[in-house]
């Protein structure tokens, strides 16, 4: 076992393995990154309490000295910002398990491909580039997830939800009081649901997508731009409740919002002609 204890900014570069990383900070930034090369740890900016870093059969673990009681309580109330504070980028294996804790602040995960958690009170997570099962939790925050696989599971009580660029195998998104906004690549065989209590649901899928789907609202409105799945207005009032199939059907898509509106969008299809022309 190597233990360090970090009061000041420096660099830990780690010779031995790391297998699992375990991290939980109070306030600051904290930035998470897979890479080919040996882990390591840079503190670059603290104050307060010192970090203790830990090294112990492959699991590394950054966190502050136990003080009886995890301060996430008395954090609400701002009375430990100044005792807890610290800016914190890993480097470790792609392969690594990771459970990476934030009480306020911005997280960014990327380039992980196993299984990522993540615990976030308030501040801004950004999720990059991840596979195996991903799993964010928020209580205030807003969450981004860019070029995600494998399975991906979103859930916040206040702030909005945004995932785009990915094609994961499943995803659940759910936010009570916020929105979420999502613009996905084709999800062959894939499930998404997502929900919103209090708040809209914005999904934009590609042309040719293989989709079966299911849109419901209690007091918002349905809108798509696919005629096989209906949307608009039917009768005297809008539609609630909207069912279709697009493509062969072989993934799911279900929305459901309490209070708010959804929105299905159509991404065109990018062709050859139209690849060759990106910068």
């Amino acid at each position: 076992m190597t233990i360090w204890t970090v009061d000041n900014p420096q660099r830990l570069d780690l010779t031995e393995p790391v297998t699992q990383l375990d991290v939980r900070l109070v306030s600051g930034r904290l930035n998470v990154v897979g890479t080919d090369g040996p882990a390591r740890v840079d503190v670059t900016g603290i104050s307060g309490r010192p970090l203790v870093v830990e090294l112990h059969d492959g699991r590394l673990t950054v966190r502050y000295e136990r003080t009886g009681r995890w301060p996430g309580v008395l954090w609400s109330f701002g009375r430990l910002h100044r005792q807890f504070h610290a800016d914190v980028s890993l480097a470790v294996p792609t392969e690594v398990l990771a459970d990476l804790h934030l009480v306020s602040g911005e997280l960014v995960a990327s380039g992980l491909r196993r299984d990522t958690r993540v615990h976030v009170t308030s501040g801004r997570v950004t999720l990059k580039g991840l596979r195996g099962r991903t799993t964010a939790n928020a209580v205030s925050a807003h969450v981004e997830a860019l070029g995600i696989g494998g399975d991906l599971d979103l859930e916040t009580v206040s702030g909005e939800l945004a995932l785009a660029d990915s094609a994961p195998e499943r995803i659940r998104a759910h936010t009570v009081s916020g929105s979420i906004t999502c613009d996905l690549d084709n999800p062959r065989g894939g499930e998404i649901r997502l929900s919103a209590i209090s708040g809209g649901i914005t999904v934009r899928v590609r042309e040719d997508s293989d989709l079966t789907v299911h849109l419901h609202t209690t007091s918002g409105r349905i809108t798509s731009a696919f005629p096989q799945v209906g949307g608009g207005r039917q009768g005297l009032g809008p539609i609630k409740d909207s069912r279709g199939v697009l493509g062969a059907g072989g993934g799911r898509l279900s929305a459901t919002a309490t209070s708010g509106s959804i929105a299905l969008l159509a991404r065109p299809v990018a062709t050859v002609d139209d690849r060759e022309d990106l910068p």
